[in-house]
């Protein structure tokens, strides 16, 4: 193990709930926005709607905890936070672009709340001058760069005594305020001020309160027990601040007029009882809140720089002491934090941050939906009260959100998520562990095999899934880039070896071909399936691998061998897959010129108007699909064809939307046929098994087609081919119209009886009148020949409904 990956398996693991999350992420939340905005947002929106903007802040950070503790204690959570968390469930590529979002909001928020710090000290200090409050504040980022540069448990220290500081300040404010409540007050300031800021303006400056609750989340490398403390420590974070500023929101309702609270940024001073406590209060949560971001902002660099997604980054998984404090990320940080200080409005500030957290928390939801989707069995959270739904909703509420409060600054800042993701996309390397994105796909490829239905291999919806044998790697490389072509990128290619003999000896070199065979595929760049079976021998095995490759409709309809067929397979082996309803292509291409084919390419099709040549036209076109041969021109060759017939031919061809040209080639033998094509980059002629023989469509042996042409695929249909099959064709179709066909004769039958039930009512009449009345006995043997005719027609119809009722029932079988 080297030393990158040492620094990110380390664990020193020595903080509890209390310590590790509940006060970094308390300590946070309760922080400047309490001290210093609270009053302006219960002045410009209003107590209702300052409860409003809570509420829906309130729902983002519950939402996404009961995310993080479903995903925090489904697996062991190491270093990283947030990061680790998601670049775990959605892959590498969403893992770093997130990570590093997260790193610059962790480190954005120690200017952020240095300048907070900065205001609050100004104004005790009576100074109002912008450079007076920025020199603050690089003083106050200096001083906490101390306390990050020597570690966490300096930082905890410092931390028990804010609390208290901040328990005080509220003890003063809330005595404050009791005091002076009016109920007149409230009422009064129950609606938004008029002429005050914009609602989602006035939640831009309040959101970035909550943020905090996933400070702990941040130190998750350094908890005793993660999944354990995570959960606990920012549910009883997020409650437990919930209800301070809901209190807080109502109070200053009641105690000063909206005006004054929309104006003055140190109301809370004038209304607690002890103004000093409020001032230590402010100075204590904005330090603290500070200092949390520059524990957690180089942790999550760290964590990132661990994983080696971006090579610049390595030098920062290096960590100093047994603590494996990340300085170097301490100095990075520092920078970012001097730079926020030098914009110095904490107004225009605190929207970049908010867009920053709402997007890792929008993700960090998805991600635990994502997890949950799948549906893994792997996914067993011992947090109980989830369910995936809710990670839904909160991710939506966080874009909902990221668009309320300012859709360009979100989408600039989804820009550059979506802009890393694409550059680590296009980045070979390692994967470095199992995301839950093969698990997420596994259970979208089960939904739509399910939907697909058991037949998808017939007319419009037939699709190239093509098995491809060889033994010999060579001459498999050929034999997969021509899989790839016919596969005209609407198929799946599978790449069969069969491992010879039985018993442990063979299973080894079974799991040694099969890592060579996907080597190979790697190597070639193409998207196929590796298989390697154990086998006794080739002949009898192929039959029965074409039989089993596959579920539901995703099943091998076609399969590809070199020439001359390997192994012992002859032409009776051929026939034996044929019967099966399976297609047979055999690829003779020994040219060593495979790979020089130029830009001008011609696929030469001969015709014999048979299920054979509909599909070697097929895979011709489904060729030209591909980049190689997208500008290759399509020649279909008609051998003797008069010109009645080729121009027959060319409709077809144009009636199924192929673009080819159609020629008539006069001659029915190998050396009409090699004049006719051997200036072709590639021949597709079907062929046909006659008793031992394998022969072209001329009934020529195909073996002397194969030697005097370049690349040549022969090509035997093992199934109907319908190049004009549309929407009401197929398998659905056929079953639509046995069912109309039931119903019809049904209806006829009935209509019938109906009219033979009165024709026995006229019969029984004239029965009484015929031995007295001439004219009624001739009337009555009419009727009885018309009665006979309708029995036989309701005979034929209830035959016509039962052909028909056993068709569908035979269809509905399959």
């Amino acid at each position: 193990m080297d030393r990158l990956t040492s620094a990110s398996a380390r664990r020193t693991g020595t903080l509890g709930t209390f310590a590790g999350v509940f006060t970094p992420s308390i300590l946070t939340i309760l922080g400047i926005i309490l001290f210093l905005r609270t009053g302006y947002v219960v002045g410009n929106a209003g107590l209702v709607g300052s409860l409003a903007i809570i509420g829906i802040a309130t729902a983002v950070s519950i939402l996404t905890s009961l995310s993080l503790s479903a995903i925090a204690t489904n697996f062991e959570v190491r270093g990283g936070g947030d990061y680790y968390l998601i670049s775990r469930t959605l892959g590498m590529e969403f893992g770093g672009a997130l990570g590093v979002v997260l790193f610059l909001a962790q480190a954005v928020s120690i200017g952020f709340y240095s300048i907070g710090f900065a205001e609050a000290l100004s104004t005790m200090l009576g100074w109002e001058s912008d450079i007076a409050q920025q020199v603050l504040a690089v003083i106050a980022v200096a001083a906490l760069f101390g306390l990050a540069w020597m570690g966490a448990d300096w930082a905890s220290r410092f931390q028990f005594g804010v609390m208290a500081i901040l328990v005080l300040a509220l003890g003063s404010f809330y005595i404050g305020a009791f005091d002076r409540f009016d109920s007149g007050t409230l009422t009064e300031g129950l609606g938004s001020l008029t002429g005050g800021e914009n609602f989602w303006v006035v939640f831009a400056i309040f959101f970035p309160a909550i943020t905090g609750f996933t400070q702990g989340v941040s130190m998750s490398g350094d908890l005793r027990n993660p999944g354990r403390s995570l959960p606990r420590g920012t549910f009883a974070a997020v409650g437990l601040s919930t209800i301070v500023y809901l209190s807080v929101a109502v109070l200053f309702a009641g105690s000063a007029p909206q005006v004054d609270l929309a104006g003055d940024e140190g109301i809370m001073r004038t209304i607690s009882a002890s103004s000093f406590l409020i001032d230590a209060g402010v100075i204590a949560a904005t330090l603290s809140s500070a200092m949390a971001s520059f524990l957690g902002a180089p942790r999550i660099l760290q964590s990132l720089a661990s994983d080696r997604i971006f090579p610049l980054l390595n030098p920062f998984a290096e960590g100093h002491g047994e603590a494996n404090n990340p300085r170097r990320g301490v100095l990075v940080s520092l920078a970012i934090a001097l730079g926020v200080v030098a914009i110095g409005n904490l107004n225009l500030v605190a929207p970049i941050v908010s867009m920053f957290f709402l997007i890792s928390y929008g993700l960090l939801n998805y991600a635990t939906y994502f997890e949950a989707r799948a549906k893994s069995p792997s996914f067993r959270p011992r947090f109980r009260f989830y369910r995936p739904n809710v990670s839904l909703i909160g991710s939506l509420l966080c874009a909902a959100v990221i668009i309320a409060i300012n859709p360009t600054a979100g989408g600039l800042a989804a820009l550059l998520l979506f802009g890393i993701y694409q550059y680590l996309r296009s980045r070979p390397r390692p994967e470095r562990w199992v995301a839950s994105t093969s698990g997420h796909h596994f259970q979208r490829a089960r939904e739509s095999l399910s939907a697909m239905g058991p037949d998808q291999d017939t007319g419009r919806n037939w699709r190239p899934q093509v098995l491809v044998f060889s033994a010999d790697p060579a001459r498999r490389a050929r034999l997969l880039r021509f899989a790839s072509w016919i596969e005209g990128g609407s198929g799946f290619t599978c790449a069969v070896e069969i491992a010879l003999g039985r018993g442990a000896a063979a299973r080894r070199r079974q799991e040694q071909l099969r890592g060579a065979l996907r080597r190979q595929i790697r190597s070639l760049d193409l998207e196929a399936f590796a298989l390697v079976v154990e086998a006794e021998e080739v002949a009898s095995a192929i039959p029965t691998i074409v039989q089993s490759v596959g579920l539901g409709a995703m099943r091998a309809n076609t399969v590809l061998f070199n020439r001359p067929i390997e192994g012992s397979l002859d032409a009776e082996s051929l026939r034996s897959v044929s019967r099966l309803g399976v297609n047979v292509a055999m690829l003779s291409a020994e040219d060593p010129g495979w790979d020089g084919l130029g830009k001008d390419r011609t696929i030469d099709v001969w015709w014999f108007d048979d299920d054979s040549s509909r599909l070697a036209l097929l895979l011709a076109y489904l060729t030209t699909r591909t980049e190689e041969w997208a500008s290759a021109r399509i020649r279909v060759c008609a051998s003797n064809a008069d010109d009645q017939s080729l121009d027959l031919l060319q409709d077809y061809v144009e009636d199924i939307r192929i673009d080819a040209v159609c020629e008539a080639v006069p001659g029915g033998t190998v050396g009409t046929v090699v004049a006719a094509s051997r200036s072709a980059d590639l021949v597709l002629m079907p062929m046909r098994i006659s008793k031992d023989e394998i022969l072209d469509g001329h009934d020529q042996p195909l073996g002397d087609v194969f030697d005097r042409l370049p690349q040549t695929a022969a090509i035997l249909a093992g199934q109907r081919v319908d190049l004009e099959a549309g929407p009401e064709s197929g398998e659905a179709s056929e079953v639509a119209a046995l069912q109309e066909e039931v119903v019809d004769a049904e209806d006829r039958a009935r209509t019938l009886n109906r009219v033979h039930e009165k024709l026995l009512v006229r019969l029984t009449d004239l029965r009484a009148r015929a031995p007295r009345d001439v004219a009624a006995r001739h009337e009555l043997a009419e009727l009885e020949e018309e009665l006979a005719t309708v029995r036989r027609r309701i005979l034929k119809a209830e035959a016509r409904a039962e052909t028909a009722r056993r068709e569908l029932a035979d269809r509905l079988d399959d």
